[in-house]
Protein backbone atom coordinates (compact mmCIF):
# COMPACT_ATOMS: atom_id res chain seq x y z
CA UNK A 1 0.00 0.00 0.00
CA UNK A 2 0.62 3.43 -0.33
CA UNK A 3 2.88 4.76 2.19
CA UNK A 4 3.77 8.73 3.50
CA UNK A 5 6.75 9.68 5.16
CA UNK A 6 6.97 13.12 6.84
CA UNK A 7 9.97 14.34 7.97
CA UNK A 8 11.22 18.46 8.84
CA UNK A 9 9.88 19.16 12.27
CA UNK A 10 11.70 20.43 15.07
CA UNK A 11 12.28 23.26 17.50
CA UNK A 12 12.11 26.63 16.46
CA UNK A 13 11.52 30.13 17.97
CA UNK A 14 9.04 32.31 17.02
CA UNK A 15 9.38 34.52 13.67
CA UNK A 16 11.17 31.26 12.41
CA UNK A 17 10.95 28.76 9.51
CA UNK A 18 10.94 25.30 9.16
CA UNK A 19 10.01 23.07 6.12
CA UNK A 20 8.15 19.92 6.29
CA UNK A 21 8.62 17.37 3.67
CA UNK A 22 6.01 14.22 2.35
CA UNK A 23 7.05 11.31 0.32
CA UNK A 24 5.31 8.94 -0.96
CA UNK A 25 6.24 5.43 -1.58
CA UNK A 26 5.10 1.92 -2.85
CA UNK A 27 2.46 1.35 -5.67
CA UNK A 28 1.38 4.81 -6.83
CA UNK A 29 3.02 5.97 -10.11
CA UNK A 30 4.36 9.35 -10.68
CA UNK A 31 1.31 10.15 -12.88
CA UNK A 32 -1.10 9.17 -10.68
CA UNK A 33 1.03 11.04 -7.78
CA UNK A 34 0.60 14.32 -9.67
CA UNK A 35 -3.08 13.79 -10.11
CA UNK A 36 -3.82 13.61 -6.57
CA UNK A 37 -5.56 15.31 -4.11
CA UNK A 38 -3.40 16.13 -1.18
CA UNK A 39 -3.39 17.72 2.35
CA UNK A 40 -1.73 18.96 5.28
CA UNK A 41 -3.15 18.82 8.59
CA UNK A 42 -1.72 19.75 12.01
CA UNK A 43 -3.60 18.89 15.40
CA UNK A 44 -2.40 20.06 19.20
CA UNK A 45 -2.14 18.58 22.19
CA UNK A 46 -6.11 18.66 23.40
CA UNK A 47 -7.08 20.10 20.32
CA UNK A 48 -8.97 18.89 17.15
CA UNK A 49 -7.31 18.04 14.17
CA UNK A 50 -6.81 20.92 11.59
CA UNK A 51 -7.20 20.93 7.88
CA UNK A 52 -4.30 23.51 6.87
CA UNK A 53 -3.79 23.08 3.67
CA UNK A 54 -5.91 21.40 0.81
CA UNK A 55 -4.77 20.21 -2.92
CA UNK A 56 -6.98 19.24 -5.40
CA UNK A 57 -6.24 16.54 -8.18
CA UNK A 58 -5.90 19.71 -10.74
CA UNK A 59 -3.66 21.29 -8.22
CA UNK A 60 -5.74 23.76 -7.06
CA UNK A 61 -4.64 24.64 -3.78
CA UNK A 62 -6.49 26.32 -0.31
CA UNK A 63 -5.21 27.55 2.39
CA UNK A 64 -6.76 27.75 6.06
CA UNK A 65 -6.74 31.36 7.26
CA UNK A 66 -4.57 30.61 10.18
CA UNK A 67 -1.67 29.82 7.74
CA UNK A 68 -2.22 31.88 4.84
CA UNK A 69 0.31 34.44 3.68
CA UNK A 70 2.78 32.19 5.95
CA UNK A 71 2.82 28.75 4.43
CA UNK A 72 3.35 27.75 1.74
CA UNK A 73 3.29 24.48 -0.78
CA UNK A 74 5.69 23.20 -3.03
CA UNK A 75 5.64 19.63 -5.11
CA UNK A 76 8.65 17.78 -6.63
CA UNK A 77 6.06 14.86 -8.42
CA UNK A 78 9.13 13.38 -9.94
CA UNK A 79 9.65 12.37 -6.41
CA UNK A 80 6.61 11.94 -5.39
CA UNK A 81 6.96 14.71 -2.87
CA UNK A 82 5.51 17.51 -1.58
CA UNK A 83 6.93 20.42 1.02
CA UNK A 84 5.07 22.73 3.36
CA UNK A 85 7.45 25.63 4.04
CA UNK A 86 6.50 27.48 7.13
CA UNK A 87 7.53 30.95 7.65
CA UNK A 88 6.72 33.00 10.49
CA UNK A 89 5.94 30.95 13.21
CA UNK A 90 3.83 31.07 16.13
CA UNK A 91 3.13 29.42 19.15
CA UNK A 92 0.09 28.53 17.80
CA UNK A 93 1.33 26.63 15.29
CA UNK A 94 2.69 23.90 17.95
CA UNK A 95 1.38 20.62 16.88
CA UNK A 96 1.66 17.40 15.10
CA UNK A 97 1.70 17.87 11.23
CA UNK A 98 0.73 14.98 9.36
CA UNK A 99 0.17 14.77 5.50
CA UNK A 100 -2.47 13.14 3.38
CA UNK A 101 -2.98 12.00 0.26
CA UNK A 102 -6.07 10.26 -1.96
CA UNK A 103 -6.45 9.10 -5.31
CA UNK A 104 -8.58 11.46 -7.00
CA UNK A 105 -6.92 11.18 -10.73
CA UNK A 106 -7.11 15.26 -11.46
CA UNK A 107 -10.38 15.45 -9.94
CA UNK A 108 -11.50 17.10 -6.72
CA UNK A 109 -11.81 15.16 -3.35
CA UNK A 110 -15.63 16.07 -2.92
CA UNK A 111 -15.08 15.63 0.72
CA UNK A 112 -14.12 11.92 0.59
CA UNK A 113 -11.77 11.01 3.68
CA UNK A 114 -8.23 10.70 2.36
CA UNK A 115 -7.01 7.65 2.25
CA UNK A 116 -3.09 7.72 3.30
CA UNK A 117 -1.28 9.33 6.11
CA UNK A 118 1.77 10.19 7.52
CA UNK A 119 3.27 9.32 10.66
CA UNK A 120 3.62 13.30 11.43
CA UNK A 121 5.94 15.39 12.77
CA UNK A 122 6.30 17.64 15.33
CA UNK A 123 6.23 21.45 15.25
CA UNK A 124 7.72 22.97 18.51
CA UNK A 125 7.79 26.86 18.47
CA UNK A 126 9.25 29.22 21.45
Amino acid sequence: HVQLVESGGGSVQAGGSLRLSCTASGPIAVYDYTRSCMGWFRQAPGQEREAIVDVEGDGKTTYADSVKGRFTISRDNKKRSMYLQMNNLKTDDIAMYYCALTFCYGGKRGGIDFTYWGQGTQVTVS
